[in-house]
Formats: structure tokens, sequence, C-alpha cells
């Protein structure tokens, strides 16, 4: 018989590369901790976010039943493992917070094909091959292991999955384990997540390279983009751009900004080539 099944939703990151809580992010009228734990709450007997001690009174947090880190262990493994130790004769469905494209099929795919007697079920990385350890379900199993593996001085989840008796499937839809960690990456998932619909009147002006591909050294374009590098992703395919955001520099307005800067009707908007010579 299967061991009970409960939820852990991984939200005690400290959100270094994204510059704001990851957990707090919203797509839609839903935070990602919401929508991930929604997605858990369907299929687990309970479900339970993973805080750091100084998150426990955070308002979002707040909200749902907490599991707190314990020890000196940084990073995933430390809310696993005190989910673990919280509930050790219980499975526990692992997800990170940051999966805005994680979808129910995705999970049911999961669980379907689980091997409660394996240590633990995860998808292979469509990348590299190797295990997925923020979309996996950890048996009973796995928390002695863990232990284990953390008693050596290692922190990994994933190197934990690789030296264990771990069952590896193929994702069914390879996209829905793509986190998010910057804010060109945050920028990108809102275009595919919320398609925008509302349309804007920018005019941009091309120098260099760009002034080349487009064959024009300005235009005005009415576009539903909301954002430089979402604006530049939907020129980049009607001119066939060879130069990717993280080689320009981007100004609206006369002022140099980030590329996720929220765009209005009436701004002009330069794609800034890196500049050739010495």
């Amino acid at each position: 018989m299967s061991a009970p099944l409960y939820g852990l939703v991984l939200a005690g990151g400290r959100s270094t590369r994204m510059g704001s809580d990851k957990a707090a992010i919203r797509y839609g009228d839903r935070t990602q901790l919401e929508r991930a734990a929604d997605l858990l709450r369907a299929v687990t007997h309970e479900t339970f976010v993973s805080v750091r001690p100084d998150q426990v009174s955070d308002p979002l947090r707040a909200r749902f039943p907490q599991i707190v880190d314990t020890g000196d262990i940084e990073g995933p493994a430390a809310g696993i493992h005190a989910a673990q130790l919280a509930r050790p004769d219980a499975a526990w469905l692992v997800v990170a917070c940051d999966l805005p494209y994680l979808t129910a099929a995705t999970i049911s795919h999961l669980l379907a094909h689980r091997d409660p007697s394996r240590v633990a079920t995860a998808y292979r990385s469509s990348h590299d091959g190797l295990p997925e350890p923020l979309c996996a379900v950890y048996e009973p199993a796995a928390g002695p292991a863990l232990q284990q593996f953390l008693s050596t001085g290692r922190n990994c989840p994933r190197k934990f999955l690789i030296n264990s008796d771990t069952l590896l499937l193929t994702q069914p839809d390879p996209e829905t384990l793509e986190n998010v960690n910057t804010p060109v990456e945050l920028a990108l998932a809102r275009q595919r997540v919320e398609p925008a619909t509302e349309k804007r009147a920018i005019r941009v002006q091309y120098y260099a390279l760009l002034r080349e591909q487009a064959g024009r050294r300005d235009e005005s374009v009415e576009t539903a983009a909301r954002t430089p590098v979402e604006l530049f992703r939907e020129l980049s395919n009607r001119h066939h751009f060879t130069l990717q955001p993280a080689m320009l520099k981007v100004a609206v307005n006369a002022q140099f900004q980030d590329w996720t800067h929220p765009l209005a009707s009436g701004d002009v908007v330069v794609f800034i080539p890196p500049v050739a010579g010495g």
C-alpha cells in the first residue's frame, strides 16, 4: 500500500537573481505560490509551504500550513528534509513555486507512474537527461537516505536523486518544468502565460546592425507588447534579427531602462547594439 501523499511547495528561496520575492509574483489574479499550492491541493492529503524561519510571518506564506527549515542546510534540500522530519511516514509531492508553466496534466502523469517501492519518482530533464528534483515524489524511504546524504556535506537534491534508487520518467511536455529566475525570463513568461491584448502605438529606432537587418532607421508599430523584451521578440520575428537582448541595451524616451520596463502608447524605444571597434 502506498504511503499517504502530502504536498510541499518550495518557497524558501532568496530570489537573488529575480530581485524580488518569486513566490509573490503574479500571473493574472494569482501569485506563483497560490497557483502551485492549488495544483498540489487537488491531488494530496494536505499541502504545506516550505519557508525559512524569517519568512514565517510573511503575509502571503502565513496563509498556508507551513513547514519551517531547520539546521544549517541551504537550498531546496532544507525544505525537503524538514518535510520528511515532520511526516516521516508520508510521501511528498514536491514542486518549486517558480514553475509558471507547470500543469495539472504533468502532475497527474507523474503520480500515475509513481513507483512507491523506489526512493523517488522524478522527471528526466529534457536538457541534460538528469533528474528534475523540484517536481518529484519523495517516498518515505527518501527520508533516511537524504539524511545520510546530507551528513556527507552535500545538499544538492539533484545529486541525491542521481545517487538514489530513483525512477526517471520522460516529460510529457518539457516546457512545463521550465523555471523563471530573472526579470527577463519573467517578462517572457508573462507573454506566454498572459497573452496581451491591449495595443500600444510605439516608435522604434534602429542603429548599426539592427538598422541593416530591419532595412530602415525607424518605424511606428501597433503592438500588444508590454515590455521592451516582448517588443524586441516581436520585431525580431518580423525582421530576423541575429542579436539577442543580452547583447543590447534599450532606451525608452531617451532613458536607459530595464528590459522589463512597462511600455505605454507614445513611447520611443531604441535598441542599441554593441559598438564595434576599440
